[in-house]
């Protein structure tokens, strides 16, 4: 059982275990233990291969950025021990923090597109070896691996042609930018608040264009323009950046249409045709 791991590892044993909301992919937990800790946990009965390790991994590359993330204790093949948030309301300048955090988030930087190891998206491994091509990145490592297995599933329609004809037109990916640290797996679920302030979780890192954070914001949810304007003044945005929002949905619609199925393969296709 996970809970023996966990006492092993934190040096101190489990005395209470609580079921709390999680999401689709995890089980997560309130554990409190013998020297009075409370801590969070979230396991799964038969992760990826390095699942949680690289979360934790993950996590520790983001704490070098402005915006707080919850602090690893411990992690194994099986769980992922983080310090407790205690959730609260978002404050009143919640937005402008969260905004001026992921600017500075970003200004930090990667060595590359991609990154030294891997790293997943819910339970799908993503491809991060690195490479100074941020097209190529984006198409042949992030959104074609998904559309081939969502095609083979049956989940969307054949729209290759499309995701080629895509990937030879420059253009439609704005002006060159060196690649920024990324979240990665940015929706509104994924951004807590405590005592008012931004939280991030779950992340999903890797070095990429830094408009990609800000398109995954936006399709679940939409972003205050308190948010875009407190990043502006950190690290202005290419006027031109709302154009690229289709193109940065494409990669966590193909994961939805790969996890859940439904009409997320249709709006990739859609959304392929629209960019060819």
């Amino acid at each position: 059982m996970w809970q023996r791991e966990l006492a092993a590892a934190i040096g101190a044993r489990v005395t209470a275990v609580e079921a709390v909301t999680g999401g689709d992919i995890n089980e997560a937990y309130r554990v409190r233990l013998a020297d009075g800790r409370v801590v969070f946990v979230k396991t799964h009965a038969n992760p990826p291969p390095g699942m949680f390790a690289t979360e934790a991994a993950g996590l520790d590359w983001l704490r070098t950025a402005p915006l707080r993330v919850p602090r690893v204790l411990a992690s194994a093949e099986t769980f992922l021990a983080l310090e407790w948030i205690d959730v609260s309301a978002k404050g009143r300048d919640f937005d402008e923090a969260l905004g001026r955090g992921l600017a500075g988030l970003h200004q930090s930087g990667a060595p590359t597109f991609g990154l030294a190891g891997e790293s997943y998206l819910a339970t799908l491994p993503q491809d991060n070896t690195p490479t100074t091509d941020g097209v190529a990145f984006w198409i042949d490592q992030r959104v074609r691996p998904l559309v081939e297995r969502a095609i083979r599933a049956g989940s969307m329609p054949d729209a290759r042609a499309d995701l080629d004809r895509l990937r030879a037109r420059p253009d439609r990916f704005g002006p060159p930018e060196p690649p920024a640290r990324l979240h990665g797996d940015l929706w509104w679920g994924n951004v807590i608040a405590e005592m008012g302030a931004p939280v991030l979780i779950d992340p999903a890192v890797y070095g990429g264009h830094r408009e990609v954070d800000l398109a995954m914001l936006a399709l679940f949810g939409g972003v205050p323009p308190a948010l875009i304007a407190a990043y502006h003044e950190v690290f202005p945005l290419a006027d031109s950046w709302r154009d690229r929002v289709t193109l940065w949905q494409l990669y966590p619609l193909a994961a939805h249409a790969v996890l859940f199925g439904g009409g997320y393969g249709a709006q990739v296709a859609r959304a392929l045709a629209s960019l060819a």
